[in-house]
Formats: structure tokens, sequence, C-alpha cells
């Protein structure tokens, strides 16, 4: 071949490799399968949709008309009301729980990003379960996951009446928001009367599935943003993942602890860190016999190590909840 017609071809060769590559680009921004759909899961056998002004969620009042104890539940940064949430909730009901799990963020009238997302929707879904005639308002927890673990200790700090909180691979700070488009977003992740919530701003740089971490270096400077945890007078349970990538969750979690633990109140925390497990190493155990998840391990851990995390910690989790809220004369007698 000549060095002429070696030139041509190569340049046709280039030119379909640059058309390859707009193309798929553009795929890949039309479709942004990062983003993780928005779900609205369907309420489980004796679960009812609940669809008011500001509150979305599944609610699973329990059976009989005695007064029980009861869950809100919060997912993660997926926003929506997804099927791990709904799971929780499902499976809190069948322990004896009245159970309620919402969406606070990328549902129909709420904000499309994790932006200023309003604390009083969260606050709102506490207050209508107290009013429910199958719920007993002074036994009330809030069991929230990574964002919504953030969330669950933020709202618990500044609510006197949440009488438990399980936080699941959270943060001990209040961070920057995002947004899935990736477009900027300035302000805090959170929101109360109207304001922005003090935040901790995330590291500019490089692409790291982890952009927290380094961030975190900085807090010193903002102060404000951090969770002022020692408020929260009843007791909190914090499971984690020392591989998890998303996060640090582990030292986040320690965080939590180390700040009730030097209060001076006697405030009772609990930490559950889990060697081999990662951002997916918290929720309830999956089923045996079935195909294990490809996203299990995405945010660390190996799937041995996360599996065996959601089979120790779902059941210390509900033990926890157990002894926390049960009624003020069996948690007396218990002690």
């Amino acid at each position: 071949m000549t060095m002429r017609k070696w030139i041509k071809w190569f340049g046709i060769a280039l030119g379909v490799v640059l058309v390859l590559l707009l193309a798929a680009g553009t795929w890949l921004w039309t479709t942004k399968p990062w983003i993780p759909a928005i779900e609205l899961a369907e309420p489980g056998a004796g679960g009812q949709r609940i669809n008011q002004p500001g509150l979305i969620g599944n609610f699973y009042p329990g059976e009989g008309s005695e007064r029980r104890a009861a869950v809100l539940v919060l997912g993660g940064s997926e926003g929506g009301l997804g099927g791990a949430s709904e799971a929780e909730a499902r499976l809190l009901a069948k322990q004896g729980f009245a159970a309620l799990a919402i969406g606070y963020y990328r549902l129909p009238g709420q904000p499309e990003k994790l932006e200023d997302v309003p604390l009083e929707t969260i606050t709102r879904a506490i207050d209508w379960l107290k009013a429910q005639p199958t719920v007993d308002p002074a036994r009330i927890a809030i069991m929230g996951t990574s964002k919504g673990a953030e969330a669950a200790l933020l709202v618990a700090s500044r609510r006197a009446d949440v009488a438990a909180v399980v936080a699941a691979v959270p943060s001990h700070v209040v961070w920057q928001g995002f947004d899935w488009n990736f477009t900027l977003v300035e302000s805090s992740s959170w929101s109360e009367g109207g304001k922005p919530v003090p935040f901790l701003p995330l590291t500019p740089g490089g692409f790291s599935s982890d952009v927290y971490t380094p961030a975190l270096a900085a807090l010193p400077q903002h102060r404000e943003a951090v969770i002022p945890v020692e408020r929260i007078a009843g007791p909190v349970l914090l499971l984690c993942g020392e591989a998890d990538s998303l996060w640090p969750s582990c030292p986040m979690a320690r965080a939590v602890k180390t700040r009730r633990d030097g209060s001076g109140a006697d405030l009772q925390t609990t930490l559950l860190a889990y060697k081999d497990a990662g951002h997916f190493g918290v929720g309830p155990p999956l089923p045996e016999g079935k195909d294990v998840p490809f996203m299990l391990t995405v945010f660390g851990g190996t799937e041995q190590g996360n599996i065996a995390a959601r089979k120790d910690g779902w059941p210390r989790t509900l033990a926890f909840l157990e002894t926390a809220l049960a009624e003020p004369a069996a948690r007396k007698a218990s002690r």
C-alpha cells in the first residue's frame, strides 16, 4: 500500500472512530445511565399509599387497635420512594411496628436535585405519624440510610420527640448538595425554614467515587456543618462498612459516637462497623438461593463481606428498635 492510500484509509478509520465516539457520547448524555431510576414503590400487603401535600409515602399501620411504636424510614441519594425503603418498612411492620417509608426528593412536587431539600418534609411525616390512632406518639424512631441517615441525625437533633435513631452508613456533617445531571449545586443538601442548613463544601478535583474524604480536611473552617448529635436524647444505632468507597461512613460514624460519648450526658450510642462491607453492606439480609445483585459491591466491600454484614446487622437493628421503643415499663424492666 502506498503512503497516499495508507493516509487515506487512516483518515477514514479515524473518522469512523470519531463518529462512534460522538454517537456514544450523545447516547450517554441522552440516556444518562448513571442516574438512578425514580421509583415510587407500591405498598405491599397491609400497606397504604399516603399522598398528601408535602407527604408521599407508604404506611403500614399494623393490625389491631392498640397503639404501637413506629419507625419513619428514609432512603438515600437515589431519591424517590425505592424498593429498598419499602422493603424495610414492610419488614418492620412484620415485627409489630407501625412503619412509614417516605420520599423527600425526586417525586412530584419535590425538589429534582438534592439541593435545599426541606427538613419540613421529614418533620411533617413525624407529625403525621404522631396523629395516627395506631401509633404511640412517644415511641417514634427514624431509620435512614446514607443521605437518609444524614437527614435522620439532623432532624433528630432538632426534635426532642424522636425516641431513637438508626443511621446506616451515615454522615456526621451536613454536605453540599448535588445533582445527578452533574450540574453545579452551590447550596446545602437541606433547608430549614426556607434557608440552607450550614454545610461542608465538596472539594473540587478529579473524578473519584469518594469526593468526601478530602473535603473533611476543611471541616475546621466549617464547624457549623457538624450535626449536633449530642442533642439527640434517645439511643442511636450506627452501622457502617469499613470498605465503603462512596464516602467514609465508618470514620463519620465514629465521629458521631465520639461527639455523643464526649458530651458529658448519659447518651446511649452503639456502633456496628463491618470490616469487609461497603456502602451496600446495610439493610435486610439478601434472600438465600437467589442471584446476588451486581450493585452489592459497586461501592466497596466483598460479596461475602456485604452479605455477612447485612445478615448480622439487620436482626441487631430490630433488637435495638424493640428495646429503644419498648413501653416505659418494659424498658425499665429490661435494664
